[in-house]
């Protein structure tokens, strides 16, 4: 879901909650039990009028009058929307803390539960699509956790609080008369559509406009049903998105490699070239082999040049037309090569800006939870429960109370 070209479509709102904002552990946050705080509609006075008004506006983009009025027979106002809308956390992650996160353990053998478990239906999909079905998984994992977190909020409700408070309700309008739509089309009840608190749904969380455009009915049963436990809709319309989006069957997305000593570039996605010109550089994998021609090619290495680097190739732009964060775009690559039994990066990352490195930041992790502060998890990623750990073990040692992890820190709890 993006934040930016595509405001809040597919799933980075989602792929935030698990992979930027529950760090330290990064585990996957527990689903809850029962609404979400915030997410039940109270009486608003001001959202009424605005519904009101929105409904001839609906009525005159073809939604039905039956449609409209079932859909909001329900619906409210939700709080909790803007509070999350507005209080958005900010987490700047290094590409070291995304992976350790979206291509954790947990989520590699989870991935690679759901790849046997759904195998058929995932071969089925790749016949049809030519779309990988590791590919289609590592979406599927990063997106929603597998479909543990889906999210449970009202569609509806959510896009017209979003709408109503304005700060961008041209967009959330859009969607939520193409959420309409939806609901008119007969694919989901009003009761049944159901989210995140900014109108991503389903498996693979996607935006009712995107929805729209490329969902798909791979079970014959007339609906397009991604919301349901059988993710088979889902997985099969992520598919025809990337490959709509130009997705080459048999391409890898990048490959790790070594730079040569004095390599001078350039970096980024702006350059392309063919790999053989970026061997004649010196460019080799991390076996020390060229790199065969998977078509242009450029180099990327988001932690600077000590760090890993990748030779990317034209899926790699397509996964980006998913969500064009480059983290996300790695992390998506890396984890599905990881379900087909890849190894984890091997490039060397350099020490973060305390000067830790990701060893570092584990140990200081087990010896806080060692003394009585639960960070979460052991991952190496300084996320608000290891902050909190930090600043309880601070507290309590009669120590200047930051939340900063430091090596200075991680001496003292020896």
């Amino acid at each position: 879901m993006r934040v930016t070209r595509r405001a809040v479509s597919f799933g980075l709102l989602a792929a935030l909650a698990v992979v930027a904002g529950c760090g330290g552990g990064g585990s996957a946050p527990v689903a809850s039990v029962g609404p979400e705080p915030g997410m039940v509609p109270v009486p608003d006075a001001g959202f009424d009028a605005w519904v009101a008004g929105f409904r001839s506006r609906a009525l005159g983009q073809g939604v039905s009058a039956g449609t409209f009025d079932a859909a909001f027979a329900q619906a409210g106002f939700l709080p909790g929307v803007i509070e999350r809308d507005r209080n958005q956390t900010e987490f700047t992650r290094t590409m070291e803390d995304y992976l350790a996160i979206a291509a954790s353990e947990e989520r590699v053998s989870k991935g690679r539960a759901a790849l046997a478990r759904h195998g058929a239906t995932l071969s089925a999909i790749e016949a049809r699509y030519g779309v990988e079905p590791e590919v289609v998984t590592a979406v599927w994992g990063m997106e929603s956790f597998y479909g543990e977190r889906r999210g449970s909020v009202p569609v509806v409700s959510a896009l017209a609080t979003l709408a109503y408070e304005g700060r961008r309700g041209s967009f959330f309008e859009s969607q939520l008369v193409a959420a309409l739509r939806i609901l008119q089309n007969g694919d989901v009840t009003p009761a049944g559509m159901t989210g995140s608190w900014a109108g991503a749904m389903g498996h693979t969380q996607f935006i009712p406009t995107s929805y729209l455009a490329y969902a798909v009915d791979f079970t014959g049963d007339g609906r397009r049903d991604i919301w349901s436990d059988d993710p088979t809709d889902a997985l099969a319309s992520t598919a025809a998105y990337l490959s709509r989006s130009g997705w080459r069957r048999g391409q890898p997305w990048g490959v790790e490699v070594r730079l040569p000593e004095g390599f001078g570039g350039p970096l980024g996605r702006e350059t392309t070239r063919s790999a053989s010109a970026w061997a004649a550089a010196g460019v080799r994998d991390m076996d020390g082999r060229v790199v065969p021609d998977h078509g242009p090619a450029s180099i990327i290495a988001p932690m600077g040049r000590s760090g890993p680097a990748f030779m990317v190739f034209p899926n790699f732009a397509v996964i980006g037309r998913y969500n064009n964060a480059e983290n996300y775009m790695i992390g998506i690559g890396h984890l599905s090569d990881r379900l087909k039994g890849g190894p984890p990066v091997r490039g060397s990352f350099p020490p973060d800006a305390r000067g830790m490195t990701i060893a570092d930041r584990k140990a200081l992790q087990e010896r806080l939870t060692a003394r009585g502060f639960d960070t979460g998890g052991t991952d190496g990623v300084i996320g608000k429960r290891t902050t909190d750990a930090i600043a309880g073990y601070q507290a309590r040692a009669g120590l200047p109370v930051t939340g900063e992890p430091s090596r200075e820190l991680l001496a003292s709890l020896r």
